[in-house]
């Protein structure tokens, strides 16, 4: 007698578990398949509708955000150009005449020469709303016009640049930030805390959050070497003010 057969109980046990395994990937295949067809037919479905709105994709920023949107959440990248087409060219380029990801780093470019342009002003880091109220005072047309939404997912397109852009929040405001390095939490709250005053101090800091000495001090050296606040040392004790305040 073969000894290595199961018998019994065991053995419809085992036979069991292989017919339930069998019946498992059957079940998982079909269903992956049927998503893949599905995900097709979504995303033919958003080539079409892509083509029948270009124009208000191109020149209406709620309509375009809501577009990219909508690319998303069927794993569709706006921001990649996508194989290409017969011609030569990208799927979106022959959609919409160009690629949704260029019109997005031709708007990362006109970000970066903004910031540039004002860090001065501002230590390096400017609300979005400003930087898209001083595009569009720019536009030539309103086919030109860029919504919030745009210049948030043109500054996302220079991540691979490293931690020289990006955007933080700060007292419930989406700023770009265009310094070389992060910010601490620790700096972060300082630079909260002039959006109130214009200003901070050793003592604010103490009193508010309980700091010591050391650590308030250090903050705001390293707040005033990256150029974020500048110090008046005529102030006793001395004040470290926003830069864009100091325009005001």
């Amino acid at each position: 007698m073969d000894m290595r057969r199961g018998v019994g109980l065991a053995a419809f046990d085992k036979t069991e578990r292989a017919a339930y395994s069998d019946l498992g990937s059957s079940i998982l295949s079909t269903h992956v398949s049927e998503l893949t067809d599905q995900l097709k037919r979504f995303q033919t479905a958003l080539s079409k509708f892509a083509e029948s709105h270009a124009d208000e994709i191109r020149s209406d920023p709620v309509f375009r955000a809501e577009f990219v949107k909508m690319c998303s959440a069927i794993g569709v990248d706006p921001l990649a150009s996508s194989a290409a087409n017969k011609k030569g060219g990208s799927f979106w380029a022959e959609l919409l005449g160009r690629d949704v990801g260029d019109f997005y780093f031709d708007l990362a470019v006109r970000v970066i020469d903004l910031c540039r342009r004002t860090k001065d002003e501002n230590g390096g880091l400017i609300l979005v709303d400003e930087v898209r109220a001083r595009l569009n005072s720019v536009a030539k047309s309103s086919d030109s016009l860029v919504s919030h939404d745009d210049i948030v997912r043109a500054v996302d397109t220079l991540k691979p640049l490293g931690h020289g852009f990006g955007i933080v929040w700060l007292a419930n405001r989406e700023f770009i930030r265009s310094v070389p390095q992060e910010m601490s939490s620790d700096q972060a709250v300082a630079i909260e805390a002039t959006q109130a005053l214009g200003y901070i101090s050793v003592p604010i800091l103490r009193d508010n959050l309980n700091w010591e000495h050391a650590r308030c001090l250090t903050v705001l050296n390293d707040l005033l070497a990256a150029g974020l606040v500048w110090v008046d040392d005529e102030a006793r004790p001395k004040e470290y003010w926003s830069p864009s305040w100091i325009k005001q």
